[in-house]
């Protein structure tokens, strides 16, 4: 029975005979055996079909064992330990006449297969008593050893199977790695804002260490701004920067602003996406209520200290100190500490974080954003103390508040389809036509009713009832039907005077310039371009940041924040690149700023400025907004054109004049050899002459470039055909009033209009003179000479 059992191989070594052993376990050294002998299972090829089978490299025979066979033996049995037969030692399973005897015997490398198990076969292979118990425990045995070692070692625990059968270990590894749909859902939850943006805070503003101090201040002013210009306070900040560590500082703002009320200051600073601001449209510096309650978040995260607010209502009320840290887990606020404080000033609210930093001078500094947030807010006192002790001062430029701004409705053509569906699903107690009117700006019930029509849609009918089909039918009649622009009381913008006066008080130079356009629209929000430019003075001797070899510097506003960073990215910095500033008298390589002492100024006022990200750093390229930026710089630029081409025709007229009295003296000499007259009156009388044909070199020029006459700048239009009698008439030739200086003499101010252009502009005219009038001003028109006439004649 037992050699029925079992087969020599007499074609060759199969893959069983290149198997290399276990060394651990003495397996002979690898080589090609003399002769070898496996057990074959039931079910292998016959000898016959072997030796019809081609052979591999090195005479190796696949078709020995069939995959069949190898899968089935790996997965009833682990394989047996290699075993070293010893001459004259038979192995077991074979029969004693089919292997040699004597010291040539060979050696046996590889564990014998097992027979195919079968009713028949078990209680033979029981009675032939071959040790097989013995056997199975040494193999169990070697498996629990191995495993012991592979857990020791770092290995898992399926290297043993991975050894006998590698495409068995391989299916056990892509079970493990399968997740099912039930391991996926148990992982799913809610993540909380304020979570998100703490992973994330480069989104808001703390890519940095620099620049999350600068935002930290940033929000805080921000805030301090927009309470007091609500409360109609003038606002007074005073900002305050310790210096703890190394990289540790304190920040410190407070203002003189209308205070929060005590249940109201946790949420405030300790929650995100909380704010007034936000469901408004309305011109404010805030507008997503993360800021201040992000930088709270990071000075957590970065020093795990808690947030300091003190508040107080109105001097007959106590103040509020609280401590409050914000859990970001849940987006809810934690209130360390709640208690009553003494202070001294009557109303306001400080707030204190301290965070982990970097201070640093310069551009984008914090230093840089005082300055420019004091040039846009020429309303505000600004108090700044620096962490190196430096205190700087800002006075306040103007005495008066900007406009209160009102809240308006969405525009028709600002609305969004699925923000249309929701408002006609909460609306209630209302007509489809009453709902227009209601719910947006600028719809009359003649506008609604068109809506009405062109959508084919009644309107008496109820908006809840309304079908999404119909719903765009009545987005697409919203947008088709020709409505007029929002209302523009919802801005404020800085204005020509507050703007100059706040750019004259920190840039030195010695041409400025403004002007506001008229308010624009994009996707139904208004918003309004201010422009305003600096040439020469200080900027050209280098002492400043801008020199004449230096391209323009370009200073941006958005609802009068300065933007410090993301520059490339924003839309003001883009109109300028469009405009082409050698017409305007300056160099500008191609795709670059100008070259040249120049800073422009570029102020957005919006009720949704649209930001490229949350951390606000640039506005969104809006072909509207860029339009509008595009044409308030082309205007300020013909004016600084004029300006540029009268300085250099007094650089002519004073080279000129610089000729004549190189030679007066000698031409003096002369004359009076000549005629006998006396060379000193000569000479006065040729010096008076040098000055008149040169009197432009000599002409008093205004902030605005234009020519002033005893301390008044010229603002009247000539008469029909006049012409001006100090200045030179604007490019063209053609007799114009001069443009007027806004805010920058001292005086009272005056609305003036050009008769010609019909421009408005403010005039300071100082106190106790009247303006002066036309005739002052203007000489009649000169005869036509009789030379003019005698040519024409001749031509005649």
């Amino acid at each position: 029975m037992a050699a029925s059992r079992t087969q020599e191989a007499v074609a060759g070594p199969t893959l069983f005979d290149l198997m290399e052993p276990e060394p651990s376990l003495g397996a002979a050294p690898a080589g090609p055996p003399a002769s070898a002998t496996i057990t074959a299972p039931h079910g292998t090829r016959s000898p016959k079909h072997r030796a019809a089978a081609p052979p591999l490299a090195g005479g190796v025979r696949m078709d020995a064992v069939s995959p069949t066979v190898m899968r089935n033996s790996a997965r009833k049995t682990s394989p047996a330990p290699p075993v070293r037969s010893t001459p004259g030692e038979r192995p077991r399973g074979k029969p004693a006449e089919s292997e040699p005897a004597g010291p040539d015997a060979p050696v046996s490398t590889l564990p014998e297969l097992p027979a195919r198990r079968t009713a028949k076969a078990r209680p033979e292979a029981a009675a032939a008593g071959d040790g097989r118990g013995s056997g199975v425990a040494a193999v169990a045995s070697q498996e629990k050893s191995e495993r012991r070692a592979a857990r020791t070692s770092g290995l898992g625990e399926d290297e043993p199977v991975a050894r006998a059968n590698p495409l068995e270990a391989a299916r056990r590894a892509e079970r493990r790695r399968l997740v099912t749909a039930e391991q996926l859902a148990g992982r799913q939850r809610d993540i909380s804002v304020s979570e998100f943006f703490a992973k994330n805070r480069h989104l808001l503003g703390f890519d940095n260490k620099r620049k999350a101090l600068l935002t930290t201040v940033k929000e805080a002013v921000d805030n301090s701004l927009d309470a007091c210009e609500e409360a109609q306070h003038l606002p007074e900040i005073h900002v305050t920067i310790d210096q703890l560590a190394e990289d540790r500082f304190r920040v410190t703002v407070r203002d003189n602003g209308p205070g929060i009320v005590k249940k109201q200051i946790p949420n405030i600073f300790g929650k995100l996406l909380y704010g007034s601001k936000f469901h408004r449209l309305k011109m404010a510096r805030g507008q997503q209520g993360i800021g201040i309650s992000a930088a709270g978040m990071y000075g957590l995260l970065t020093t795990g200290k808690s947030i300091h607010v003190t508040s107080r209502t109105a001097p007959s009320k106590p103040a509020h100190h609280f401590q409050i840290q914000i859990n970001t887990a849940k987006n809810e606020p934690q209130t360390i500490k709640d208690e009553p404080a003494e202070v001294a000033w009557e109303r306001g609210t400080e707030v204190s974080i301290e965070l982990v930093a970097t201070y640093a001078k310069g551009r984008q500094s914090v230093d840089e954003y005082v300055e420019q947030t004091a040039i846009a807010n020429p309303h505000a006192q600004i108090y700044y103390k620096s962490p190196t002790g430096e205190r700087r001062e800002f006075p306040r430029a103007a005495e008066d508040l900007p406009p209160e701004t009102k809240e308006i409705k969405p525009h028709p053509y600002g609305i969004e389809l699925g923000v249309l569906m929701k408002m006609l699903k909460e609306a209630k107690r209302v007509r489809l036509a009453g709902f227009l009117q209601q719910a947006f700006c600028r719809v009359s019930p003649r506008v609604a009713q068109e809506i009405c029509t062109q959508a084919r849609l009644n309107p008496e009918s109820r908006p809840a009832d309304i079908g999404t089909h119909d719903v765009e039918k009545l987005y697409q009649a919203m947008q088709a039907v020709k409505i007029m622009a929002p209302p523009t009381d919802c801005l404020a913008p800085i204005g020509v005077r507050n703007l100059l006066a706040g750019i004259c008080k920190e840039v030195k130079a010695e041409f400025f310039t403004a002007t506001t356009r008229d308010p624009a629209v994009y996707r139904g929000n208004p918003f309004q371009i201010e422009i305003a430019l600096a040439y020469g003075g200080e900027l050209a001797k280098g002492d400043t940041d801008v020199s004449a070899a230096e391209p323009a510097r370009v200073i941006r506003f958005a609802n009068r924040v300065p933007l410090l960073y993301q520059q490339s990215a924003c839309a003001a910095y883009k109109s300028v690149l469009d405009v082409d500033w050698r017409n305007y008298g300056l160099s500008q390589p191609s795709g670059s700023l100008p070259i040249g002492p120049l800073v422009i100024l570029v102020h957005m006022a919006s009720v949704w400025v649209p930001f490229t990200s949350e951390s606000k750093e640039a506005i969104a390229d809006y072909d509207e907004i860029r339009k509008e930026m595009k044409l308030a710089l082309q205007e300020c630029g013909r004016k600084l054109a004029a300006y540029i081409r009268r300085r250099k025709r007094q650089r002519l007229e004073a080279d000129r004049r610089n000729i004549f009295e190189r030679y007066i003296p000698d031409v003096a000499e002369a004359l009076a050899k000549l005629t006998g007259a006396s060379e000193s009156r000569i000479v006065k009388q040729l010096q008076a002459i040098a000055h008149t044909r040169t009197a432009e070199a000599d002409m008093e020029l205004d902030e605005e470039g234009r020519p002033i006459r005893d301390g008044r700048p010229i603002v009247a239009a000539a008469p029909r055909g006049g012409r001006v009698a100090a200045g030179s008439p604007r490019p063209g030739g053609s007799p114009t009033a001069t443009d007027v200086t806004a805010g920058l003499r001292p005086g009272r101010p005056d609305a003036e209009t050009d008769e010609l252009t019909g421009d408005e502009s403010v005039v300071i005219v100082p106190e106790n003179e009247a303006p002066p009038s036309p005739g002052e001003l203007f000489e009649p028109p000169a005869p036509a000479s009789n030379g003019k006439r005698r040519a024409r004649r001749r031509r005649s």
